[in-house]
């Protein structure tokens, strides 16, 4: 599936595509666009597609806590200049975008504001393009449907995450921008306490050696992602947990995480749902199920002891979840 079914039913998606050809001059203003980190993922492997393709695959954890901010000046003909220096996706990003929207040629100046670590999995660069995207369509007054963002966004950085599509649950090619399956609907409401290894070195994650997978692990892939569509459509945490640690064992064989039988075994001691990773970061989550009772001194204890262990960037935070269950 291309696009998400929201995708389809707003008609101001791609305004700027129709309208392209009927553009006398420049019409552009400032805009800002925001996108949300993610905490590596839920599931990643290799998966068919409708075409019975195999495709490089994943599924994200949404950390909607930290964010990126762009802000676009427009600035007449001439290149993307960007503050900080050295955002080069992301200027690349909105010159693509610039070009999709019918401004080909046109420069202007481009900030980027974002407390997103950088190099352990939070999808810093993912978040600083598609926040570029955001900003320059919305400097030329148009929305961008999801689809079309992250096709740019790959175009940009070379694989890109689904942060695009928020807390919706998307099964997602992520070298080629596409949605393998729309698993249904939105996230089951999780609690997550996330972290990473102490002096975890951050993690160049376009220059690492492709996962490659056996048929034993694409047959496991397939199965999980049987039980993701399900757990959706239950809204059940503790399916979730199950897909996420048995992805994150199957990652062992390509980018191990030495702490991970440590970690499953303190979430096993908590009664949490499960443990994800950060596939090409040093990131590491245990999954909670807020709506129980006794999660919230039960993370807590958690989150004490891991920072007694040393463990850095411990951080507890919530997908799509009620606020009274948060506190």
């Amino acid at each position: 599936m291309a696009s998400s079914r929201r995708d389809r039913q707003n008609p101001r998606f791609d305004q700027a595509a129709e309208q392209g050809n009927e553009r006398s001059g420049p019409h552009l203003k400032l805009g800002t666009g925001r996108a949300i980190a993610h905490h590596g993922e839920i599931l990643q492997g290799v998966f068919e597609n409708e075409d019975g393709h195999l495709l490089r695959g994943l599924i994200t954890l949404p950390l909607a806590a930290q964010q990126s901010t762009a802000t676009y000046w427009p600035n007449g003909p001439g290149r993307i200049r960007t503050r900080p220096p050295g955002r080069g996706k992301a200027a690349k990003a909105a010159a693509l975008t610039l070009k999709h929207l019918g401004f080909a040629n046109i420069g202007g100046d481009l900030t980027i504001e974002s407390d997103i670590p950088i190099g352990h999995g939070y999808g810093s660069s993912t978040a600083d393009v598609v926040a570029a995207i955001r900003a320059v369509a919305a400097g030329a007054g148009v929305n961008l449907r999801c689809s079309t963002l992250s096709k740019l966004a790959v175009q940009a950085e070379g694989a890109s995450d689904a942060i695009a599509y928020g807390e919706q649950m998307v099964l997602f090619a992520h070298r080629q921008g596409d949605i393998i399956e729309h698993l249904g609907g939105d996230y089951p409401p999780l609690q997550v306490v996330g972290f990473r290894s102490g002096g975890a070195r951050p993690i160049d994650t376009l220059n690492l050696p492709r996962a490659r997978y056996d048929q034993q692990q694409i047959a496991q892939f397939k199965a999980l992602r049987g039980l993701a569509f399900r757990a959706v459509k239950q809204q059940d945490p503790r399916l979730i947990g199950y897909v996420a640690t048995a992805s994150a064992r199957i990652g062992q064989h390509h980018l191990a995480k030495p702490d991970l039988e440590t970690i499953l075994n303190l979430a096993k001691a908590f009664d949490a749902c499960g443990v994800q990773v950060s596939h090409s970061g040093t990131l590491m989550g245990v999954i909670f199920d807020p709506t129980e009772p006794g999660v919230v001194q039960r993370s807590r204890l958690l989150r004490d002891q891991l920072e007694r262990s040393g463990y850095e960037g411990v951080i507890t935070f919530f997908v799509n979840v009620d606020g009274v269950f948060r506190q």
